[in-house]
């Protein structure tokens, strides 16, 4: 069946007054990052929150678009100034999302989608009671190898890792969110976590 995307106008009378956050987590490959990217374009007053990381740059991303790049050292001052609002070690490489700018979307009525791991989600929910968590989840532990494997950056051993990671990650989401998505037909998968955002 063919699903044609509709644009999604602005936020009632009652939601226009204060932004939203959408934690949405999920193992690697499960496709979270394209179906984060799809709600921003779908959503108007939606934004995307972009992480600081230690991780190193690759030459298809952009230093401020697709993450803030910085050495460990500027990663530990932003954490002991408090400006991160989560944090976490991600396969020897810290992730962040910073406090301030997260903040300001709020004020201004944003729905801010915050593509974060299930530790840094848990982490937002406890500052943020109200958030809305989403799962994205992989149709089967078959297809979920396939996806790592066809992005090409990933080691035999490294897909094994991020599998044994995702058992886990999956087994922890039962407990801590209130929504699970399964991506099996991405164009539906998006449509869902819509739903979920405008009705939750």
């Amino acid at each position: 069946m063919l699903l044609i995307f509709k644009k999604f106008g602005g936020m009632n009378e009652t939601n226009a007054k204060k932004g939203k956050i959408v934690i949405v987590s999920g193992p690697s490959g499960a496709g979270k990052s394209t179906i984060c990217k799809k709600i921003v374009e779908m959503i108007d007053e939606a934004c995307l929150s972009v992480s600081v990381t230690t991780r190193p740059k690759s030459d298809k991303e952009i230093d401020g678009k697709d993450y803030w790049f910085v050495s460990k050292e500027e990663f530990q001052d932003k954490l002991d100034k408090g400006m991160l609002l989560e944090y976490a070690n991600v396969f020897g490489n810290m992730y962040g999302t910073p406090k301030d700018k997260v903040d300001e979307a709020l004020q201004d009525g944003k729905i801010v989608i915050l593509e974060i791991d299930i530790q840094g989600g848990k982490q937002v929910k406890s500052v943020y009671p109200d958030a809305v968590m989403i799962f994205i989840l992989p149709p089967s532990d078959k297809i979920l190898s396939e996806r790592i494997a066809g992005r090409g950056r990933d080691s035999s051993e490294s897909i094994e890792i991020r599998l044994g990671k995702a058992n886990a990650e999956i087994a922890a989401a039962e407990e801590f969110y209130e929504y699970k998505v399964i991506n099996e037909n991405l164009e539906q998968a998006i449509v869902d976590c819509i739903s979920i955002i405008r009705n939750a």
